[in-house]
């Protein structure tokens, strides 16, 4: 009695345990795979979920939310033989339970192992001054790539990023040669093209000022000889309504022919002392026998000069005072 009452209870506990061990509760964004008789059956989704006790069993769970993946650092050779070493990153979900459990062994392995192929095949396509400034197209590339690959895998690639770029310690260093002399060319180049400038405004604005100076001396010698030219027509007008009155005055006295020659005697010898005292004259030379001829000759000319035509006297008187205005 005793030996049927505890084989109950044993039968009682085992399918208790049996009855637990069948119901499964698979959390929200989980899945899990079921193998039948060792035969895919099922996914079980998120939720209460029952399974036949031991003929059922759960082989795989995983879940479906974006993973992170961290690509360790690998030495990569760019298109111009520069050595550089590499790392990434790489976001990525499983989209295809059964795709990952049953098309790939170890998926994260074979994931990481693509992304450093991809990377090294990439690089090698670049030279070393590209692959700093071609980051994001670097990145859109490997996705792509990526994406495609894993497919078959039951994978979706969301995202990829290099971190770090890094040359080898005496490639940094030529680098920094490089980049100094840059700077310095750049300098350089600016210092020359600050001074070209400077000299080019100095040299314009020396030929602008000569050019100002010259239009105002060429102005000012316009003016002065314009003002000389009005003078010596005041000088010979004044000069000619002088005489002209003297003239008149003397119509009609007999001795105006002898004031008259005197008059231009006088002049003739003021005349000479201006010629006498200037500045580009040094010594006059003059026979005292020539005077008392050119005295006579002008004389005689008068003379004539009334006898033939007295009005004509004016116009020589003037000319003659014109004369000695040029010479003074």
């Amino acid at each position: 009695m005793e030996g049927l009452f505890g084989f109950v209870i044993f039968l009682a506990v085992a399918g208790g345990g049996a009855i637990a061990s069948s119901a499964k509760i698979v959390s929200e964004k989980n899945e899990y795979l079921v193998e039948r008789l060792g035969s895919y059956n099922k996914k079980l989704e998120p939720g209460l979920n029952f399974l036949v006790p031991v003929i059922d069993k759960v082989v795989y769970r995983d879940t479906i939310k974006e993973k992170v993946l961290d690509i360790p650092a690998q030495t990569c050779i760019t298109r111009d033989n520069v050595s550089i070493t590499v790392d990434a990153v790489v976001y990525w979900r499983i989209v295809d339970m059964y795709k990952s459990y049953y098309k790939v062994e170890n998926l994260r392995q074979a994931i990481v192992n693509l992304v450093l192929t991809q990377i090294r095949a990439e690089m090698g396509k670049l030279e070393l001054d590209q692959t700093f400034t071609a980051r994001s197209e670097i990145n859109e590339i490997l996705l792509r790539e990526l994406d495609i690959a894993t497919d078959p895998w039951g994978v979706k690639v969301t995202r990829v990023e290099l971190r770090d770029i890094m040359p080898s310690k005496a490639v940094q260093e030529s680098m920094e040669l490089q980049m100094a002399a840059e700077r310095k060319k750049r300098a350089a180049i600016l210092t020359s093209e600050g001074e070209r400038d400077s000299a080019i405004n100095s040299a314009k604005g020396r030929a602008e000022a000569q050019i100002l100076e010259a239009e105002a001396n060429k102005k000012a010698l316009i003016l002065r000889a314009e003002a000389n030219q009005q003078e010596q027509i005041l000088k010979a007008q004044a000069t000619a309504e002088a005489i002209q009155t003297v003239m008149k005055a003397l119509a009609g006295d007999r001795q105006a022919t002898q004031a008259v020659q005197f008059l231009l005697a006088q002049r003739y010898i003021d005349m000479g002392q201006v010629i006498g005292s200037s500045e580009s004259s040094k010594v006059m030379f003059m026979d005292p026998k020539s005077i008392l001829a050119s005295l006579e000759g002008m004389r005689a000319i008068v003379s004539e000069t009334q006898q033939n035509n007295p009005s004509s006297l004016t116009d020589e008187l003037a000319k003659l005072d014109r004369t000695w205005g040029e010479k003074k």
